[in-house]
C-alpha cells in the first residue's frame, strides 16, 4: 500500500509539472514491479472508494504503467497523449464544470429571488390596492353620510322657515337692536319696521295671544306667546284684529300705526325668550331661517 501511495503521489507531481513530464517521455520508461495486491483489497475497506472511476485492480494496474502514461485512457494513450498534459486538460474539464455549475446555481439562486421578490411586490400591490380600496369606500361612505346631513339639515331649515314668517310684507328697517339715541331711556330693546299706517302685521309663527292692548310709551301692543314660551311684542299698532286666542303663522294680527311714544308709523317688534329680557331680533329671526 505505501508503494501504491507513491505511485500515485508521483502521478500528480508529473500532471502539475507537465513540462518535467515531456523530457521524461524522452527516456526509457522505468520497469516497476509490484506485489500482488488482488488479496489485499478484498480484505482492506474502503479501498474502492478512493477509486471512483474504476475497481481497485484497475487502478493498480494504472498505477503499475510507465510514469509518462500514468491517468492516460487508452484512446488517449493509443494517440500518444502526454500524461500530464493529458491530466491538466481534464482539471481544466473539471474545473470548467465546476464553473459552469457554480454560474448555473447562482443564476438559478438570482431566478428563485427575483420570483420571492415579484411575488413580494405583486403581494405588496394587492395590499395596497386593497387598502386604497378601502379608503375610497369610506371616503364616499363618509362623503354621502356628510351629504345626507346636509339635505338633512336643509330640510330641517326649510321646513322650519316655512313655519316661520317676517312680520311685514313690504318695510324698511330705521332702527336695530342696541342702538342708543335720545329717543330710548337706554338702548333700543328691538327693531323698527317702518311702513305705510294700516299695513297688515302678522304673525311671526303660531302660538297664543296672551296680552293685548294700550301700553303707555309702546302705544297699542300685542303679546303673542310662542309654544316654546318666546313672547312677540307688536307695538305702536293703530289696530289689533285679534286680542286673543291661538293664531298660526301668517295669521293678520294688527295693523301698523303710530300711537305711544313714536316719530312716524312703524312697527316695533321684541323678542324676549320665556318673557324675560329682549334679544337681537335679527339673529333671532336667523336661527329660524328667515333673514331681514
Amino acid at each position: 500500500m505505501a508503494r501504491s501511495g507513491a505511485v500515485l503521489g508521483v502521478g500528480v507531481i508529473a500532471a502539475v509539472g507537465a513540462g518535467g513530464m515531456a523530457t521524461a517521455k524522452d527516456r526509457p520508461p522505468a520497469p516497476i514491479s509490484l506485489p500482488d495486491l488482488s488479496s489485499v483489497t478484498d480484505k482492506v475497506p474502503g479501498l474502492d472508494s478512493l477509486v471512483p472511476d474504476g475497481s481497485a485492480e484497475e487502478t493498480l494496474a494504472a498505477n503499475s504503467a510507465p510514469l509518462t502514461q500514468a491517468g492516460l485512457t487508452t484512446d488517449e494513450a493509443a494517440q500518444g497523449a502526454d500524461a500530464g498534459e493529458a491530466l491538466r486538460a481534464r482539471i481544466m474539464r473539471q474545473a470548467e464544470q465546476q464553473q459552469t455549475a457554480a454560474e448555473l446555481h447562482d443564476r438559478r439562486t438570482a431566478e428563485e429571488a427575483a420570483r420571492e421578490k415579484a411575488a413580494e411586490a405583486a403581494a405588496e400591490k394587492k395590499r395596497q390596492a386593497a387598502a386604497d380600496k378601502k379608503a375610497a369606500e369610506a371616503e364616499a361612505e363618509r362623503k354621502a353620510e356628510e351629504e345626507a346631513r346636509r339635505k338633512a339639515e336643509e330640510e330641517r331649515r326649510a321646513k322650519l322657515a316655512a313655519s316661520y314668517a317676517v312680520p311685514l310684507s313690504s318695510y324698511t328697517l330705521t332702527s336695530v337692536f342696541g342702538e342708543s339715541g335720545s329717543m330710548w331711556s337706554s338702548t333700543h330693546t328691538g327693531l323698527d319696521f317702518a311702513a305705510p299706517s294700516g299695513t297688515p302685521v302678522k304673525a311671526v309663527h303660531g302660538g297664543t295671544v296672551t296680552e293685548a292692548g294700550w301700553a303707555g310709551s309702546y302705544g297699542y301692543r300685542i303679546i303673542l306667546t310662542l309654544d316654546d314660551g318666546t313672547e312677540i311684542w307688536y307695538c305702536h299698532l293703530s289696530s289689533m284684529t285679534v286680542t286673543s286666542g291661538e293664531v298660526t303663522t301668517g295669521d293678520t294680527i294688527g295693523r301698523v300705526g303710530a300711537t305711544g311714544n313714536v316719530t312716524g308709523a312703524h312697527l316695533h317688534l321684541e323678542v324676549r325668550p320665556g318673557g324675560s329680557d329682549p334679544v337681537d331680533p335679527t339673529a333671532w329671526f336667523g336661527q329660524h331661517g328667515k333673514s331681514l
